[in-house]
């Protein structure tokens, strides 16, 4: 994956598209920072849990700065949004989540509010990074209320 991103950044330079440029430079940034944290290359899996941290602070930039009716930071987060987004697998629907979160409901034994700590780790351990923490979230706190 790191491989694949760092082919895309020499395309990017090739092609002189500075905002690709960046994000790229950045996320390698990131991962190899990572990996000098753990002390040995990052596997796919956390080159991946890079990528959604990042994606998800470009989602939390853009919803501050529409908050701050900041339009012209909005479009440039949004930007780099969709090139990390493009690194990541397809997110799962919400029917595709709540299908998981009701057997794991089940499969808990989850009733109420108290047992939400039970079942979340159990939702996002089965959606394997596919899942929007806060999108499950949300269900679970339906199913259980």
């Amino acid at each position: 994956m790191l491989h694949q991103i760092e082919n895309d950044l020499k395309d990017a330079l090739r092609n002189q598209d500075k905002a690709k440029v960046g994000v790229l430079r950045i996320l390698i940034s990131k991962c190899k920072n990572k990996s000098i944290a753990t002390g040995k290359p990052l596997e796919d899996s956390e080159v991946m849990k890079v990528l959604q941290t990042t994606a998800k602070q470009h989602k939390e930039s853009i919803k501050l700065y529409t908050q701050g009716e900041r339009s012209d930071l909005v479009d440039q987060e949004t930007l780099e949004l969709n090139i990390v987004e493009g690194y990541l697998p397809s997110m799962m629907t919400e029917d595709e989540v709540r299908s998981i979160i009701v057997s794991a409901i089940e499969t808990t034994g989850a009733s109420s509010m108290a047992d939400f700590g039970k079942v979340m780790p159990q939702v996002m351990k089965q959606g394997a990074g596919k899942i929007d923490g806060g999108v499950a979230q949300n269900i679970l706190k339906e199913l259980l209320s």
